[in-house]
Order: structure tokens, then C-alpha cells, then sequence
């Protein structure tokens, strides 16, 4: 079976469609386009093999506000190893419970494990329907359809399943947007709970690989254990330690990023509101544009692309999501949207 699709592989694209890689705008990912100012990092970071960074432990333990973490190289090793590793701690769990849109590769990893995939639609499944040893896996927010589970909510789910002996994966990749209080990092705390943390996304730093597992110490110890030693460069630790810690560029970081998706959704409903947009929803590092009947997402995926504007087409192929671009870049993708929504609607 083929690797799953993603966004971020600009290179692939442009060879594809045969245009310069300087001349796109690359919005196919969630990463905010500001990033993190990196710091002067010390040759010995370079030089030694990484260790266990104190800094960072204590930087992330505040921003999470949780008791245990793991560093980790994204989420990615622990989403594709984590039904393997659930299995052997309970043989008798058969079902998962997925929502039926959102990153792929959590179901592909139950899939593979053999487990029964059990998708659920904008709600969650009732906590009825739950039964002994059963998964549930929440984005929140989700990616694509930024819809966001109120974390009263969650944490009622999150009692079930620990009586049910079950486990329970919140994917909290772009919920630092999100006002502080709608995380369950802080309740992570016990063997039937994971939250997944990324870094890079709000931060802008995808390229330096590192995200953070929330748990209990079951966990953090069979993972540590799985994932072995320098799953984390010493310069990257480094980078995020300060960055976890530098409440002020956070705060800036928000508000900035808040500021250019209303933007962003203005000008979205302004270009392709009247003739083709639908609905348009997501988060402050993306919007998710759902199209009217008659019209062809994976067409206006490709016209776009034509003109060097690289989005992320759903893998249902009936929306687009489009990261969040800067001002200095709002001119090309206006230009851009505005020959889409000139063109006769019969070509989509």
C-alpha cells in the first residue's frame, strides 16, 4: 500500500508542475509561517552527542503544565508505534474509535495492528457505545475540520475509558492557539491517557523535529525504552527550551497569528464566497474552505497549483485547507483566488 499523503513536499509539486521552487507559496501545511528567532547555539551542542536537557524539562513542564513528559522527535514514531505497543499491555482491546476526518496516520497504525477502525463524524461516540478495553483517539483541535471538543468533555471520556481499561490519544498538535485551558496536558497524568504535543506548528519550527508525549509512567517508560537514546538533536532541545520558556514572543505569536487568519478568511470569502465556497472553518494556523455541490475541489487544488499556490487538498478531495500566510503574500494568493472565482463554475 502506498505511503500516505501529506502536505510540506514542495519539492515533489513544483518538478510536478514544472515552476521554479522560488516562485511558490507553499500554504499545504499547518506551520505558522512566523517562526521562532533562533538562537546563538554553542559549538559543544554540535559537537556532543545529545543528552537529557534540564532546561527543557523544566521549560516544557511549564508550558504543559504536566507532571511527566517524554522529548520526543514528533509524534509521528509514537502514532505508528503506539497499537503494537497497547497490545501487549491489553490483548483483549479489539476496537478503536477515530474521527472520520483528520490525520490519516492514526488510522492507518490501528489499521495495520489489525484492530476493528470504528470512525466517528463531527461528534464523538457516544460514551455508551464504549465498551471494556476499548481506543479512543480526539484531535483537538482537528485538522482538517478545526472543530474543537470543549475539555469538560473530554475529561468525562477520559474517566470512562480508565474504568473501561481502555486507552485514550488526545492529538493536541495545534491546540496552542487555543486559550490555555482547553488542554488536558495537566490531567495526562495517569497509564490510560496520552496527549501528543507538537512543537514545530505554533512555533514555526517544523524542520527541527520535536514534539512531547504526556502520560503516565507506564508510558514514558515503555516508550523511552522503544524509542531508545538522542531521539532529540542537542541544538533542537537547545531551541526549544528557549522557546517554550519565552512567554512574551508566545503572547506575540498569537496574537499575530490570530490577526493575519482573519485576514486570510476575509479575503478567502471575498475570492470564492459568492460562486464557490461553501463553509470555511479552522484554526489560527489554518482554514478549511468546503465547496458548493456542483464544484470540484481537486480542480480548483489544481488550478491553484498552476498558478505556484501549493494547499492541501483533503484526502476525500471535496476541500482545500489553506496554512496561514503572511501579509507580504496575501497579494499573490488574492490574484490567485480572484481568476478562480472569474473562471465559468462548469469548469469545476
Amino acid at each position: 500500500k502506498m505511503a500516505l499523503i501529506h502536505g510540506g513536499q514542495l519539492n515533489k509539486v513544483a518538478l510536478e508542475y514544472n515552476i521554479p521552487l522560488e516562485n511558490w507559496l507553499d500554504l499545504s501545511t499547518g506551520i505558522a509561517p512566523l517562526s521562532y528567532p533562533i538562537p546563538a547555539i554553542s559549538q559543544s551542542l554540535w559537537q556532543q552527542l545529545p543528552q537529557e536537557s534540564p532546561a527543557l524539562i523544566k521549560a516544557a513542564k511549564n508550558y504543559y503544565h504536566c507532571e511527566k513528559e517524554l522529548v520526543t522527535n514528533g509524534s509521528q514514531s509514537i502514532i505508528k508505534a503506539l497499537p503494537d505497543l497497547w497490545r501487549q499491555q491489553n490483548s483483549n482491546s479489539k476496537n478503536v474509535f477515530l474521527p472520520s476526518r483528520g490525520y490519516k496516520e492514526h488510522a492507518e497504525a490501528w489499521r495495520k495492528a489489525g484492530f476493528t477502525l470504528c470512525f466517528y463524524q463531527d461528534d464523538l461516540p457516544a460514551i455508551n457505545d464504549l465498551s471494556a478495553n476499548d481506543v479512543v483517539v480526539i484531535i483537538n483541535p482537528n485538522n482538517p475540520t478545526g472543530k474543537l471538543f470543549d475539555r469538560a468533555d473530554i475529561l468525562q471520556y477520559q474517566q470512562a475509558i480508565k474504568e473501561y481499561k481502555g486507552l485514550f490519544i488526545v492529538d493536541e498538535a495545534f491546540i496552542d492557539v487555543m486559550p490555555i485551558e482547553q488542554s488536558i496536558a495537566p490531567y495526562a497524568n495517569n497509564d490510560h491517557t496520552i496527549v501528543l504535543r507538537s512543537f514545530g506548528k505554533f512555533f514555526g519550527l517544523a524542520g527541527i523535529r520535536i514534539g512531547f508525549l504526556i502520560s503516565g509512567k507506564y508510558w514514558i517508560a515503555t516508550f523511552s525504552e522503544y524509542l531508545g537514546p538522542w531521539q532529540v538533536n542537542g541544538p533542537a532541545q537547545f531551541i526549544a527550551a528557549q522557546a517554550l520558556a519565552n512567554n512574551s514572543w508566545q503572547l506575540q505569536q498569537k496574537n499575530q497569528l490570530s490577526s493575519l487568519r482573519q485576514e486570510q478568511e476575509k479575503l478567502l470569502w471575498q475570492t470564492l464566497g459568492k460562486k464557490l465556497a461553501k463553509e470555511i472553518h479552522g484554526t489560527d494556523l489554518f482554514l478549511t474552505v468546503s465547496f458548493k455541490e456542483n464544484i470540484s475541489a481537486k480542480k480548483i487544488y489544481q488550478q491553484l497549483c498552476e498558478q505556484g499556490i501549493y494547499t492541501r487538498l483533503a484526502d476525500e478531495e471535496d476541500t482545500i485547507r489553506f496554512g496561514i500566510t503572511l501579509k507580504a503574500e496575501q497579494a499573490k494568493l488574492n490574484k490567485a483566488l480572484k481568476t478562480l472565482s472569474h473562471k465559468d463554475t462548469n469548469n469545476y
